[in-house]
């Protein structure tokens, strides 16, 4: 444990206020996890809905961990676990503990100014709305073996179709990594791991559910709540993801949004303007919890 004591944080939680809001983000990462640890125990698999275990690797254990956030001191905290947590150190009460923001930022800057370039630059872009999901069916394109073990809704001949009817305009580099070779050339943008804090936009659905990956790699710099808020978040984008995908997704709940149509391209629109909304707002809270203010998150449960 730390012995250096750090400079008053802008808000102490008494021991009971912060233990409830440790309790009400256990109980919530319970019932979120709830289905991908029963699904595991059985030896099943959800393509929906676990999918944000396998691509993040990511634990439930991870999710049911609490952090208060940067600038908040947690009174009476010194004789629980929590003290010999990475990047916690001494507050300003006599057992009270808070995260070590400064420590971490000293000893991961690239990775954290990485973090801070991608959030802050895309929450300030405008969204574009014009892609209609049509990353994933880039990624099956005149491909005879997929990445996932599903059917295609519409078969693999009309399927690279609808790829030919259209532009693809994908801008996340984590989608466009997995196109086939001869759909790459098709894309209008060419994506790099370089140019991903210049091309990241919050209309995207890939970009948004990366908020959960950047909370997470922000560790104790964000409050649970938020990490929570993000997994939530990506979770039910991914619901549209794979909707809107060329896989016939309806055994796991995953009715059709066939944008191939216009009535589908229409819902699909409507539907990645509210995670725009989502995603752009929770990306400002992530950022004000970085920096220390404790109005992003809630001080009861």
């Amino acid at each position: 444990m730390p012995a250096a004591t750090l400079s008053a944080p802008t808000v102490v939680l008494d021991a009971a206020v912060w233990g409830a809001r440790e309790q009400a983000h256990a109980d919530r990462a319970e019932v979120l996890t709830a289905g991908h640890r029963a699904r595991a125990a059985r030896g099943e698999r959800h393509p929906i809905e676990d999918f944000l275990f396998t691509y993040y690797s990511y634990s439930p254990s991870l999710l049911r961990r609490w952090h208060p956030g940067a600038g908040i001191e947690l009174a009476d905290a010194a004789a629980t676990p929590r003290a010999e947590w990475r990047w916690y150190a001494r507050g300003t009460t006599p057992e009270g503990l808070v995260v070590d923001r400064a420590a971490l930022e000293r000893e991961k800057p690239a990775m954290l100014g990485l973090v801070r370039r991608i959030l802050g630059r895309t929450a300030g872009r405008p969204a574009s709305f014009g892609c209609f999901g049509l990353h994933e069916w880039a990624m099956v394109y005149r491909q005879g073996e997929h990445r996932h073990a599903v059917p295609l809704r519409l078969g693999q001949a009309a399927t690279d179709e609808v790829v030919e009817a259209h532009e693809l305009r994908c801008t996340h580099i984590d989608a466009f990594r997995f196109f086939t070779p001869h759909a790459v050339p098709r894309n209008r943008f060419a994506p790099t791991r370089e140019t991903q804090p210049e091309l990241e936009q919050p209309g995207c659905l890939h970009a948004n559910m990366d908020v959960y990956k950047w909370a997470v790699k922000l560790g104790p710099l964000v409050p649970g709540e938020l990490l929570l808020d993000a997994f939530e978040l990506a979770r039910d984008i991914r619901y549209l993801d794979m909707q809107a995908s060329p896989y016939d997704m309806r055994e796991w709940g995953g009715e059709p949004v066939r944008i191939e149509t216009p009535d589908g391209k229409a819902e699909y629109v409507r539907r990645q303007r509210a995670f725009a909304e989502r995603s752009t707002a929770l990306r400002h809270r992530i950022l004000e919890a970085w920096n220390g203010d404790p109005a992003c998150a809630p001080t009861t449960p």
